[in-house]
This record gives C-alpha cells, sequence and structure tokens, in this order.
C-alpha cells in the first residue's frame, strides 16, 4: 500500500484552508490517502522568528490581496474572517480528539471547521463554537467541548507539535510526500507531479 500524504495544518491559515480544499482529490488521483496534522503555527513562529503574514510590514497589504486572489484562483469559497489571525488550540484538539476516539470522521470536521472560518466567520478558537461545528459533523457536542480541556489531548496536540517540527515542518500548508517536503498551497503543482513520476 502506498504511503499517505502527510498534510500539516494550522487553522488560521488561509492557505492551510485552500489547500484542504483540494489535496484529497489530488491524493486520490494517485492511489493515496491523506494524513491530517493538526499543528500550531504559533509554536512554529517562537523556533523560527516569524509572525503571520497580515501583521508583517509591507507583506501584510499583499498576503490579504493574495489570500482572498489564491482561494478565487483555486476556486474555493473565502473570505477574511473578522478576527484574524486566531489562536488554534480548540479545533486542533477537537479534530485529534476525533481521530483518537472515532467519534466522527476527522476530515469532515476538518472542512468543517475551516469552512465555518474563512466562509461563515465563525470564531473557532472559542470551544463552545469548535465543538458546535464538530457536532453538525456527527460529533457528540459535549464531548468535542470537554476535549478542548482534557489534559491528554493537550499532551496530544504538543506531541503533534513536536513532530512536525522534528520532521522539519515550518509553515502551513506543509506537505511531505515519501519524505519529500513542500511548503504553500502553490506547491500543490509540484506535488501532482512528484507523485506522477516518482521525483524528478
Amino acid at each position: 500500500m502506498k504511503a499517505p500524504i502527510d498534510f500539516y495544518f494550522d487553522f488560521s491559515s488561509p492557505y492551510g484552508y485552500v489547500a484542504s480544499e483540494k489535496i484529497e482529490a489530488l491524493a486520490a488521483k494517485h492511489g493515496r490517502s491523506v494524513a491530517w496534522h493538526p499543528m500550531l503555527l504559533g509554536v512554529v513562529f517562537k523556533q523560527t522568528g516569524a509572525m503571520p503574514l497580515t501583521q508583517v510590514p509591507l507583506k501584510g497589504d499583499y498576503s490579504r490581496r493574495d489570500m482572498a486572489r489564491t482561494a478565487r484562483f483555486h476556486g474555493v469559497g473565502f473570505r477574511l474572517p473578522s478576527n484574524f489571525p486566531i489562536a488554534t488550540q480548540a479545533p486542533a484538539r477537537v479534530v485529534l480528539w476525533a481521530r483518537e476516539r472515532g467519534a466522527a470522521r476527522p476530515p469532515n470536521i476538518i472542512h468543517a471547521l475551516y469552512r465555518a472560518f474563512f466562509v461563515d466567520d465563525v470564531d473557532i478558537s472559542n470551544a463552545d463554537a469548535a465543538a458546535t461545528v464538530a457536532a453538525s459533523c456527527g460529533a457528540d457536542a459535549a464531548s468535542a467541548r470537554a476535549a478542548v480541556d482534557d489534559p491528554s489531548v493537550k499532551e496530544a496536540l504538543k506531541r503533534e507539535n513536536e513532530q512536525a517540527m522534528g520532521r522539519g515542518v515550518f509553515g502551513s500548508p506543509f506537505m511531505i510526500v515519501d519524505d519529500e517536503p513542500f511548503w504553500g498551497v502553490d506547491h500543490l503543482d509540484q506535488v501532482d507531479r512528484w507523485l506522477a513520476t516518482g521525483g524528478w
């Protein structure tokens, strides 16, 4: 069986959102699945000294324009949320809880959370809001909400971040295909060719 595409993402990443809407079809085209890895860019930024693009002088205005343009280019609905960027511990923990407990199909929850934030302007940093979104995918709302404060789930997210950085992940989206790393939604075409040719 072919190894899955490891897809690392932060729920506050517009480019991660756009790529999340495309990665499953791309993987299926090549007989692959997707292994979803929620992570926290804030933790990575402490290691790299980076900051959210919208807060970087000069880059900020450009990035806001490019985020919307990139979504249009890929045919993905998008609007920059009124509260942006956000802390994403709550949605990331809900996803890890769903993945570990089998409470609902994690990809469905991931897509719903991303769309809630970048289409419907729902502040998914709020634990109650994140749990409500998960419930719309069949998860138990109370259990999803409890997971946000569960020490074992908090520890699982910490491990996820450490494992991501251990593999060289420094942004969102970040895709690893058979140990070959690709950063950014603009590298989806390269991922496609890599999978088709086995590298070049």
